[in-house]
């Protein structure tokens, strides 16, 4: 019995020495290696309330992020008609394109949780676009930069359908920007 009030004191010494220790002036904290200062899908707000809404557009062979400052962060479906629509004419005249027209007949997108889901319809056979690489990317790089949505998932008919990575492969499940890296600035 003698030995359960010296365990417990040993115990007590042991745990005051996990604690953080205290600096006498503040310092600035260093994200790890390897992160940047912003992570990704962090929106940025003005003190007017305008936020970041985010885009991942083609420039020549590989993908480009475009960012255009609105009231407020639309809906996924919202967001994902207005990267539909195209870059804008200041975004056209920096070398920014799309794929999307013609490559992925997109019905809508839903956000479950923190996946969004697009609903594709058949695209037509008149496309003769072979880029689907870059316009998948542009959907998935450009809704996962929310800081709502993690990945994003694809259907057609209801069911998943699989689509292509950068990397030559195709998925069914849900992809992330880092399925389309290789697309992306270094």
């Amino acid at each position: 019995m003698a030995a359960l009030p010296a365990v417990a004191a040993l115990a007590v010494v042991l745990l005051a020495g996990c604690g953080v220790p205290v600096d006498d002036e503040p310092r600035l904290v260093q994200p790890p290696p390897g992160r940047s200062p912003t992570p990704a899908g962090t929106a940025t707000v003005d003190p007017d309330g305008r936020v970041d809404e985010p885009f991942c557009f083609v420039r020549d062979e590989g993908l480009a992020v475009a960012t255009r400052r609105v009231e407020g962060l639309p809906g996924v479906d919202a967001h994902l008609q207005h990267l539909l629509a195209g870059p804008d004419r200041a975004e056209r005249s920096r070398g920014l394109a799309t794929a999307l027209p013609g490559t992925v007949a997109v019905a809508g997108a839903t956000l479950g949780g923190t996946v969004a889901t697009v609903d594709v319809r058949q695209a037509g056979e008149e496309t003769g676009r072979n880029d689907e690489v870059l316009a998948f990317g542009q959907i998935v790089c450009s809704l996962t930069q929310r800081p709502d949505v993690d990945s994003v998932a694809f259907r057609r008919d209801g069911q998943p359908l699989e689509v292509p990575r950068a990397d030559g492969s195709v998925s069914a499940l849900p992809l992330t920007a880092a399925d389309y890296r290789p697309l992306l600035p270094r």
